[in-house]
């Protein structure tokens, strides 16, 4: 992924690199009204928008295809390891987590509206996520 941060042709967001061995930054990325700052590398991936958390992965992703909607968000996720993935969505909401199309259970977010799940990326390539209100 050359760059940290790209618009695609369907308005979606891509971003991170789980390759690079030292932290890499982007900022000021203007897309859809806001401003968005990327941080990748190995160890985590965290894209902000506007300074409010949007993603996070420990250890870092590539993430593909991320669009936001009024009902939760999507995305593809991508790395060598299993990743704890933290999103930004609406505070103490449930929202029904889907990953490869199967639910892994409807979790609630946060008084400040973040929610956390567990992927299983080694080994399996890219898998796709949905975060959506239940």
């Amino acid at each position: 992924m050359a760059d940290l941060i790209r618009k695609e042709a369907d308005g979606s967001l891509s971003f991170g690199d789980y390759t690079l061995p030292e932290k890499k930054k982007q900022e000021d990325f203007k897309a859809d009204g806001g401003s968005y700052k990327v941080k990748t590398y190995n160890e985590i991936t965290r894209l902000e928008r506007d300074e409010v958390l949007v993603y996070e992965s420990v250890p870092g992703t590539n993430v593909t295809a991320l669009k936001k909607t009024d009902t939760g968000l999507s995305f593809e996720a991508e790395g060598k390891d299993d990743a704890q993935i933290t999103v930004g969505v609406e505070p103490q909401t449930s929202y029904d987590v889907k990953v490869s199309g199967e639910s892994i259970g409807v979790i609630a977010s946060n008084l400040g509206g973040k929610l956390s799940f567990g992927v299983e990326l080694q080994d399996a390539g890219k898998v796709s996520v949905e975060v959506i209100k239940a």
